[in-house]
């Protein structure tokens, strides 16, 4: 909860910055190193042991590539308008027709650069790339991705993004839902039914430990499109349409169907829950209930069918346009995504090999049989074998990806804490939100 509480409320601003160092790969000529091999140079956030094990291996692969990761930070903390002044610096180089071959680009102006044709379309070149297995990849999310039906980022895994109910209080209230179909006001419902139902002595809610304020931006991302134009550069946040989210929000808290107060084990029916690796399928849900039942978080619109959960990238790679070795930074997006890289224990989310996540899930499935996986409470994991197929499924099928800019979601959710402390009107908000938005996306 604490991590997707700081995705949401901090913008993945620290997970997704992308670096770019002062010295640029030459856009007219390859570079060559001292000992005569080619320069492909990379720009990522922070140096980590996980890059510095992607060095290694691929110039082990290509000994005639001398790989140069430029970091922007080296663990030191970021200080205030240092992303600003990042993403400034980058789009100069841009501009100027310089950057780094490969670029780490999750936080930078993405569908901007695209147009105006920074970034290199590897559309062709992962058609045309034989020693890819297209049926192993997780081509679900790589279209998903696509922008104007080209493909400029490619990214290194994902991570979920799923509600956990408790089946056993499910069950017992007889609460019919379709969690494909299911929205607020429906979640609203189901939730009363089954609040009702269990009259304990303890009271009982839909989530717990949740903050109003995170309740908000769950509902925004799932209805983001329907507030931003990015295209247009306009914004609706100051439409009834958006007073109503914000009011319907604070009204469950009211109503006491939501809290933000701890709540103990058992008293609450749901759980809003980040999976980025298959031990979050038992350690979340199985530490909360005895019977988790994997769901679609409901939807913001009155209808709709999706088919997956809802997916986030753990960090995406480009390559500049102007890069004079696009070949060689082709070899390192296709290193990225071998099964070499996608195993390694420091890759962070699940991997964009369907195989790979398979391996990990039955090495998981393996050792709760075996009676060798304990969960953090020092209990065993007490997980039916069905389940380990489900959660297969559930990794398999997820290609629900929102397509936002962490900044408008941090502006909307900064704001609307004066909503929810009571100090201004729903209004009043949504005024502040929307002059916020419209002068960043004409920035």
């Amino acid at each position: 909860m604490k991590k997707w509480i700081l995705l949401l409320a901090m913008g993945t601003i620290i997970t997704s910055l992308t670096a770019c160092a002062s010295e640029e790969s030459s856009t007219s000529a390859k570079v060559k190193s001292k000992d005569g091999r080619t320069v492909l140079t990379l720009s990522v956030t922070e140096s980590n042991p996980f890059y510095q094990t992607v060095e290694k291996k691929f110039e082990e692969k290509y000994p005639e590539i001398d790989l140069q990761i430029n970091a922007y930070k080296t663990g030191e903390q970021w200080g205030q308008g240092e992303f600003e002044k990042y993403r400034n610096s980058m789009n100069t180089a841009m501009l100027s027709g310089k950057s780094m071959d490969i670029i780490e680009i999750d936080s930078l102006p993405l569908k901007e650069y695209v147009s105006k044709g920074f970034l290199l379309n590897m559309n062709d070149l992962l058609k045309q790339d034989q020693t890819l297995d297209k049926n192993d990849l997780q081509m679900n999310i790589l279209n998903g991705l696509k922008m104007n039906d080209g493909m400029y980022t490619i990214p290194l895994g994902y991570m979920l993004r799923v509600f956990v109910g408790d089946e056993a209080m499910l069950n017992k209230a007889d609460a019919q839902f379709d969690d494909k179909t299911w929205n607020w006001k429906e979640f609203e419902k189901v939730s009363k039914e089954v609040i009702q139902k269990e009259n304990g002595q303890d009271k009982i809610y839909a989530l717990a430990s949740y903050p109003p304020e995170l309740l908000f931006q769950e509902m925004l991302y799932e209805n983001y499109a329907a507030f931003v134009d990015p295209s247009a550069q306009k914004a609706t946040f100051d439409s009834p349409e958006f007073v109503n989210m914000l009011e319907q929000v604070k009204q469950m808290y009211q109503d006491k169907i939501v809290t933000s107060e701890e709540s103990k084990r058992g008293n609450q029916i749901f759980s809003s829950t980040p999976i980025t690796s298959p031990i979050d399928f038992i350690e979340g849900p199985y530490m909360l209930f005895d019977q988790p039942k994997l769901l679609q978080s409901p939807q913001a619109g009155e209808n709709g069918n999706r088919k997956g959960s809802r997916i986030s990238i753990m960090a995406q790679f480009a390559i500049h346009a102007k890069s004079p070795v696009k070949d060689e930074a082709w070899k390192f997006i296709n290193f990225l995504l071998s099964e070499e890289v996608q195993m390694l224990q420091d890759r962070e989310g699940f991997s964009m090999l369907k195989s790979v996540n398979e391996k990990k899930i039955e090495e998981l499935h393996e050792k709760v049989k075996n009676g060798e996986y304990k969960l953090s409470s020092g209990e065993m994991a007490k997980v039916p074998d069905e389940q380990f197929t489900v959660f297969k499924q559930v990794v398999q099928s997820a290609d629900q990806y929102v397509d936002l800019d962490v900044k408008v979601l941090g502006i909307a959710g900064e704001e609307s804490l004066a909503f929810f402390g009571g100090q201004k009107t729903a209004e009043e908000v949504a005024k502040l939100i929307q002059n916020r938005v419209t002068t960043y996306l004409n920035e």
